[in-house]
């Protein structure tokens, strides 16, 4: 692998960010348009306290009580461990693929090609799920619709649609639509809670009570048990505190990876979980009613038409929606980028249509409409029924994606090198990622326990068989080899160009330096097809050395 280059800029040479993609394998392809804060704004956006509040606080009211808030502050806890592990990878391999780069550089093309399906898989889902939400939840109640599957339906395909056009016609703009759906977010629960708790405090209305009552759930007969009312209320934080990672998606996007990228990480969880503890708190102490709110369909609205006013509730909706579709953008952008990076080494279906990248946009268009396409056939071809449970199965892929990608840091480690400026835990590095470890594998217990979570580990399971089916139609049809990466190959050839040597001159052949991409896996940029592609370009390349030498300076090389 090639050895991680010290710079940070975002201009040329050797040691810019465009180096470490060269040194990875590729070409520039995409724009740099990404600044810090619009890197951390994707990681932020893509969790979005209040799109997630706003969905699962009822759920967290029915089953445990207002007292259930608290176990978001623990997921937020356990998923900035996990966020410091991935900022690790991503300080050190920064391109588009995220997981599926680290787990395919770090230890095998076969086991990258898993970490791309699962999160492939994951992607696609909560980009139809959010945009699923965005109508049924914010929109149609904004705008005086009556709940209505089919209508639901219909606006999430042309939310679908407006989310491709943009991802295609502008990262940039996506940027801007983003950063200012999390300031308006960021802005929404400030207020709200400052003015809540203002209310409070100065009427009198609510009751610190709330805080600690467990309410309709009081006398839940399972409410301590395994898979019962207390541990189902810790979904709300599992299932929103995710998708941090997607900045990593973008690394090839952002103009400081090494540094933005990794910070965007771990800084859009702990805003998150600080934000959402805050937003859930206000929200709480404002309950007069604890069993009527909890009987509403959509509590956190009817506290805001009840405490501030139907003016106020209308504000909650539009920035809501707001949110909703800034989170589905960036989730469909994210997607398409993941599918690019399988795609340009060979290892997506139609990977040579995927791997396009439009000259004039500099964005993936054909990756992105093939999100746009799936989220058309699923929304169209599955009942109601079927799609709520695969929006459900959804959540549990995270948890198994990050669980893998921590055993995969413990594992390798020991071979990452270090970057002068870099994000870096240090001695830190391996408690975090035990703890982290640890973490995961409760929260994946606690997904997969309850008795209504059968259907959706049978669809994980069923994802896992057809992406094993069809890795395995791979490995067969190259008797036993993936594809090598096209864009290695390349990379290859422009490594022996740069070293021929001058005209008249006599190479060194006592050092055989190769001035392409070594062999040392400190730092991870060895293209996917590992140590062995990179063995026989220095074999190759020292051979080629030697033939010049011994033809244009036979004798003085003697």
């Amino acid at each position: 692998m090639a050895e991680a280059p010290t710079g940070g800029s975002d201009r040329g040479g050797d040691g810019s960010v465009e180096a470490d993609v060269e040194r990875g394998g590729y070409r520039q392809e995409l724009k740099r348009t990404l600044g810090s804060f619009q890197v951390f704004a994707i990681s932020f956006a893509f969790i979005s306290v209040a799109v997630g509040v706003f969905g699962t606080y009822d759920e967290v009211l029915r089953t445990a009580g207002p007292v259930g808030i608290w176990l978001w502050l623990i997921a937020a806890v356990g998923q900035t461990l996990v966020a410091l592990v991935v900022a690790q990878f991503a300080a050190r391999i920064p391109l588009s693929g995220s997981s599926y780069q680290w787990a395919s550089r770090l230890a095998d093309t076969r086991i990258g090609w898993w970490f791309g399906w699962l999160t492939f898989c994951y992607l696609a889902i909560a980009v139809l799920a959010i945009d699923n939400a965005l109508a049924s939840q914010a929109f149609m109640p904004l705008v005086g619709i009556a709940e209505n599957e089919d209508t639901a339906r219909v606006i999430t395909l042309a939310v679908l649609i407006v989310q491709a056009v943009v991802a295609i016609a502008s990262t940039r703009l996506v940027s801007w639509i983003n950063s200012a759906a999390v300031g308006l977010e960021v802005a929404l629960v400030v207020v709200v809670a400052i003015a809540r708790f203002v209310a409070v405090a100065v009427t009198g209305d609510g009751s610190t009570a709330n805080l600690t009552s467990r309410g309709i759930a009081a006398h839940a007969p399972d409410y301590f048990a395994v898979g019962g009312g207390l541990m189902l209320a810790m979904i709300m934080g599992l299932a929103n505190l995710v998708g941090f990672d997607s900045a990593a998606n973008l690394a090839e996007e952002a103009k400081d990876p090494h540094r933005s990228v990794p910070r965007a990480i771990v800084g859009s969880v702990v805003a998150a979980g600080i934000l959402g503890m805050l937003f859930l708190i206000a929200l709480t102490v404002s309950i007069e009613d604890v069993p009527r709110i909890s009987a509403d369909g959509s509590p956190v609205a009817a506290i805001m038409r009840e405490n501030l006013g139907p003016a106020a509730e209308k504000v909650l909706l539009v920035a809501i929606s707001f949110a909703f579709f800034g989170a589905g953008i960036v989730v469909m952008v994210s997607c398409s980028r993941l599918v690019y990076a399988m795609s340009r080494d060979a290892r997506f279906p139609a990977h040579r249509v995927m791997r396009r990248v439009n000259p004039r946009t500099q964005t993936p268009i054909p990756a992105t409409l093939l999100i746009l396409a799936l989220g058309f056939v699923l929304m169209v071809a599955l009942p109601g029924a079927a799609l709520l449970e695969l929006i459900t199965a959804s959540t549990i892929l995270p948890a198994i994606i990050y669980g893998a990608t921590i055993v995969l840091y413990l594992a390798v480690r020991g071979r990452l090198g270090r970057r002068p400026g870099a994000f870096d835990l240090g001695r830190l590095e391996l408690p975090v990622a035990i703890c982290a470890l640890v973490w995961t594998l409760l929260a994946l217990f606690v997904l997969v326990t309850p008795r209504e979570a059968l259907v959706p580990v049978v669809i994980v399971a069923g994802l896992l068989l057809l992406g094993g089916l069809f890795s395995s139609a791979c490995w067969c049809s190259t008797a036993g080899r993936w594809t090598p990466n096209p864009a290695r190959t390349s990379s290859a050839r422009a490594a022996e160009e740069r070293s021929r040597p001058e005209p008249g001159s006599c190479p060194d052949t006592t050092k055989r330096r190769v001035t392409g991409p070594s062999v040392t896996r400190r730092s991870g940029l060895l293209p996917p097809d590992g140590a062995r592609l990179a063995r026989q370009d220095v074999r190759t390349a020292g051979r080629s050395r030697l033939g010049r030498c011994s033809s244009a300076c036979r004798g003085l090389c003697a």
